[in-house]
């Protein structure tokens, strides 16, 4: 499904990478930001390293890259880089977290939007779907332990105070929804994984940089989309994640078991608009749900010998 780039190409694409996502302003039309780049390891290598360097989180890169072992890739191994995506299709103004993919976007008011990985609740825990606001912000926040984490550790003290020490990291926001908190974290590698108690964790410098251009009021809806669905170019794209269960498995070293719903997928193509007028490529439909890597594929207008039929009518 992935074009082999020559060594060459792939060194003109690490100098283009940037450490770091930058804020992405998407055309009229366009569903799609950010570009796929590839990475080259070296011996000392980690997935969590690379993570945090290029601002994805363990589960979406260890998805990219299945059968990579995360402590171990080895010297010269190509890792794909999810750097592009397809942007929720929910509306698109302040905050949007999916839960599915582990990642929060920032939709600012000049049309850009700018996105980071999040660590999100475990199971029995799990981060809710909700809509809301942002009602506080907190530089140096001072944590007090909720009954539920006191029941499961109850040698805590009543409060932790700024330091490094500090689940909340050195920022904090709080959602007007129960005792939800949008934060920073003295655990890094729990970005991009299910471990919290439901709040929503960043790396530290990307809460930092959050921090200072989010005000309160701003909006904030979380939901749970695995698979997605957009436009580029005039082209229909398809982008599938792990849901709980699969994260759970990869991070446990395991084989993740994909359900692959196309009957389900049809009734979704049915409702875009134009979706019903393109030749899709149903073969690789299957696949990308199968696979779930986490990267857009692009299945209208499928090249000569794929499995192309057009959606049936509407009944």
């Amino acid at each position: 499904m992935f074009s082999k780039v020559t060594t060459a190409g792939l060194a003109l694409l690490l100098a283009m990478l940037a450490p770091r996502e930058a804020a992405s302003a998407p055309q009229e039309g366009e569903d799609i930001i950010g570009e796929t780049g590839y990475y080259v390891t070296r011996y000392e290598d980690t997935i969590p390293q690379l993570a945090r360097r290029f601002d994805l989180g363990f589960v979406e890169l260890m998805a990219a890259n299945p059968g990579v072992d995360p402590w171990l890739p080895g010297a010269g191994r190509q890792l794909l880089l999810p750097l592009r995506r397809i942007l929720p299709d929910v509306p698109r103004k302040g905050i949007v977290i999916n839960l599915a993919e582990l990642r929060l976007y920032y939709f600012r008011r000049d049309g850009s939007v700018v996105t980071h990985p999040v660590g999100i609740g475990r199971d029995y825990w799990q981060t809710p779907e909700i809509r809301s606001t942002i009602s506080l912000k907190r530089k140096d926040p001072t944590w007090t332990p909720p009954a539920s984490i006191r029941a499961e550790r109850p040698n805590l003290p009543a409060q932790i105070g700024p330091g490094p020490d500090n689940p909340l990291g050195d920022y904090a926001m709080n959602i007007n929804y129960g005792a939800y908190v949008i934060h920073g974290t003295n655990k890094p590698l729990g970005v991009g994984r299910r471990v919290s108690h439901g709040c929503i964790r960043l790396y530290p410098e990307d809460i930092e940089a959050l921090f200072a251009e989010v005000p309160t009021g701003t909006p904030v809806h979380i939901i749970d989309h695995e698979i997605k669905l957009g436009w580029s170019g005039g082209a229909l794209y398809l982008e599938a994640h792990p849901g709980q269960k699969q994260a759970d498995a990869i991070e446990a070293g395991e084989t993740p078991d994909y359900h692959v719903d196309i009957p389900g997928l049809m009734i979704r193509l049915l409702e875009i608009p134009g979706a019903s007028d393109l030749q899709l490529d149903w073969t690789l439909i299957e696949a990308t749900l199968q696979e779930r890597r986490g990267v857009p594929v692009r299945i209208s207008l499928a090249p000569v010998g794929g499995d192309v039929m057009p959606l049936p009518p509407l009944d």
